[in-house]
């Protein structure tokens, strides 16, 4: 054959192959034989070892491609991945519903999407071209991980995207968008999760717990052909950002992506009528146990992609969306014995020793008592039979003691009188129901948990240090406290097992890296009570650094929106323990940023007053944290999303689409970096000058045209 005809035969196997892929992962309709199919797999494996020339980056057999690297790159989110409200019964979704219409108007016509909430990984793939170039985790919904390599293990993730089938109403099948980005979810059925664990218990390795586990650490092996032999499936179920004309439905997204060679859950379904889509929620309720994998609810959409726009998000969150979580499942274990453990504030938590027990697929070994006066109010006793039960499908925790059969050898539980680890006598505050060592900075239980905290992903993602990382630095004691873990030097580590060289410097370097984090990623990381994600960004882009947030009052604190009086008052006293602001001090002294990017702003007045604004694209000078705190500072709000409350969009170089584009049709004014200061600086007096409006229609003008 001549080089023409090799490469013309490895071009048809590659079709023939995505063809028999789309038919086996999406269409769930078969028409070769797996033999049939394997032979024309193992064709053009032999012709592409024979002419490596004939090999492309998107050929089916680079699945189990590149070598295992040191560690993941983070991937910046175009687009947020956001995650879901829960509503656990009827009325939470009807309450949704009516949240939905008070924003939309009450004479709204709204449809919606029932899709099953899959219990898997979130990822995002972004094609170039028709073909992947990008694969990543979800992450904490701005930033994730890199896990190219190991996507393209997966069989049902399309390497290229093809154009099987028109969409509804066309004639011509769609052709792929120039860019897109897909969101979907990485999932293992639960039979060839039972079948993985069986082979890592033969082999002597660590099974896994539930098949969203098993999923979640396949897809993050560092060697990408360990991921390859893990039975992995994709779903897809949304877009992020696009070059080209986006679907107007959720409906019709479903659609568009299954026809680009996406395999999309067949059991999705549109309902024009809310009641409707209720009860096929209530169906799928009945039927969870006979699925082919693990569901934990169902997710409701509202279909028209313009309301969902209209709708936006509420911090992570989207209106426009939420899941039905299934109620949870129960069984009955005895109790063996009641532990207690200590946190990172110093409450006492006890916790129940269980008989080993199978909940939904998962081996419970061990469930929350939540606090004494639970325990008491329950008469809960060591050995009886109780009901356990895992809340969302995640947490066990005790219902109760079944009574009737007791034999008469059950122990009533009390609450120990000092600490199980620093023998520190219990305090219980007046008014509160957990008991609490008062030995805050020298209990080393709290000052582990308290590590194991600032290091975790969502605060200051620390790599490479876990539980037992911690655990080794504090018993050495090597760190008493947070900003200990800056001065570790390699000297630390000098023969102890288990830590070379290279793993010493890995170490080093990811505790150096963390000192540039966010501010309100240091803020999560103090573990103050009360102060989740959402708080710490607004608390962040509200002051500016540590020290502005420490020398605030609570009332300042509350009168942030967003803010109750409970959070203020817990942030005031946090930053008014000496132990505190010794440590504020420290962190600056060791290199930890403690501001936000650039120099933190003031408050200045009320210039920006009632007006709402939603930042894009990039500015020249000024970073989104600080654009935000800037508004903020002036009085103003900042929004995540486009709606007819907007006053102004922020725009910068390379504005979102969707932003950008829903701002055009609502003829929201646009403003650039030199008009956002035009209008902090336009009156000192305290009150924002109104806008230029075109005398011709009345309309407000831009102050700056983009």
């Amino acid at each position: 054959m001549t080089a023409d005809d090799l490469a013309c035969r490895a071009e048809t196997l590659r079709e023939q192959i995505r063809y028999h892929n789309y038919r086996y992962y999406v269409l769930d309709d078969p028409v070769v034989s797996d033999a049939e199919y394997d032979a024309l797999l193992r064709e053009l494996r032999a012709l592409e070892e024979a002419h490596p020339e004939l090999v492309t980056p998107d050929s089916p057999t680079r699945r189990v491609g590149a070598a295992p690297g040191e560690q993941f790159a983070r991937v910046q989110h175009s687009v947020p991945m956001l995650s879901l409200a829960n509503a656990f019964d009827e009325e939470g979704m009807r309450a949704w519903r009516d949240r939905a219409l008070k924003l939309l108007g009450d004479d709204a016509r709204l449809a919606f999407v029932d899709e099953p909430k899959i219990d898997g990984l979130a990822i995002t793939l972004t094609y170039v071209d028709g073909v992947l170039v990008r694969g990543a985790t979800r992450g904490d919904g701005e930033t994730g991980e890199d896990v190219t390599a190991n996507l393209r293990t997966i069989p049902s993730v399309p390497l290229r995207l093809g154009s099987f089938a028109a969409l509804e109403g066309e004639q011509q099948p769609y052709a792929p968008p120039a860019r897109i980005e897909v969101r979907g979810e990485v999932y293992m059925r639960i039979a060839d999760f039972q079948h993985l664990n069986e082979q890592l218990a033969a082999a002597g390795e660590k099974v896994a717990a539930n098949p969203r586990n098993a999923a979640a650490g396949s897809l993050r092996q560092k060697d990408p052909s360990v991921t390859a032999r893990r039975p992995l499936r994709f779903f897809a179920y949304g877009i992020g950002q696009i070059d080209g004309p986006r679907p107007q439905s959720q409906w019709g997204l479903l659609q568009f992506l299954r026809a680009l060679g996406f395999p999309v859950n067949q059991d999705a379904r549109r309902f024009d009528d809310f009641d409707d889509a209720l009860a096929y929620c209530r169906e799928w309720m009945a039927r969870r146990d006979d699925l082919e994998y693990e569901v934990d609810g169902m997710v409701v959409k509202i279909d028209s992609i313009a309301q969902q726009e209209e709708l936006g998000a509420v911090g992570r969150d989207p209106r426009w969306a939420i899941a039905f979580k299934f109620p949870a499942r129960e069984a009955t274990s005895r109790l063996l014995d009641i532990v207690v453990n200590v946190g990172r504030t110093g409450v006492i938590t006890p916790n129940a020793v269980i008989a080993a027990v199978n909940i939904g697929g998962v081996t419970v070994r061990n469930a929350s008592l939540h606090n004494a006066d639970y325990i008491a109010e329950r008469d809960i006793r060591i050995g009886d039979y109780v009901t356990v039960k895992r809340a969302g499908d995640v947490i066990p925790y005790i219902i109760g003691p079944i009574v009737a059969r007791r034999d008469g050898s059950e122990r009533p539980w009390t609450m120990p009188a000092t600490c199980p680890v620093c023998g520190t006598p219990l305090e219980r505050p007046t008014g509160e129901v957990a008991y609490r060592c008062p030995n805050f900075g020298i209990c080393p239980a709290q000052i582990t948990r308290r590590i194991e905290h600032f290091v975790s992903r969502g605060a200051m993602d620390i790599a490479g240090v876990g539980e037992k990382q911690v655990q080794l630095f504090v018993e050495r004691g090597w760190v008493q406290d947070v900003a200990d873990l800056y001065l570790l030097t390699a000297a630390h580590f000098d023969g102890v097992e288990g830590y070379g060289a290279k793993r010493v410097a890995n170490l080093l370097a990811a505790i150096e890296e963390s000192k540039n984090r966010p501010l309100h990623r240091l803020i999560i990381g103090l573990g103050i009570r009360f102060v989740g994600e959402v708080v710490a960004q607004i608390l962040a882009d509200r002051f500016g650094s540590l020290d502005a947030l420490a020398a605030a009052s609570a009332a300042e604190i509350d009168a942030l929106e967003g803010i109750g009086p409970a959070i203020a008052a817990s942030v005031a006293e946090y930053f008014a323990r000496p132990e505190e602001q010794a440590l504020v001090e420290k962190l600056k002294r060791v290199g930890v940023r403690t501001t936000a990017a650039g120099p933190a702003i003031a408050p200045r007045g009320e210039s920006l007053a009632g007006l709402t604004f939603v930042i894009t694209g990039t500015l020249p000078s000024l970073s989104r944290e600080q654009a935000s705190a800037l508004i903020l500072a002036h009085g103003g709000k900042v929004s995540g999303s486009v709606s007819k409350k907007t006053s102004y969009l922020l725009a910068g170089a390379d504005p979102g689409g969707t932003k950008y584009n829903k701002a055009q049709e609502l003829g929201i004014p646009l403003l650039d970096e030199a008009g956002l200061l035009a209008m902090i600086g336009a009156n000192d007096s305290g009150h924002a000058a109104p806008p230029a409006t075109d005398s011709t229609t009345g309309a407000p003008q831009q102050l700056a045209l983009l």
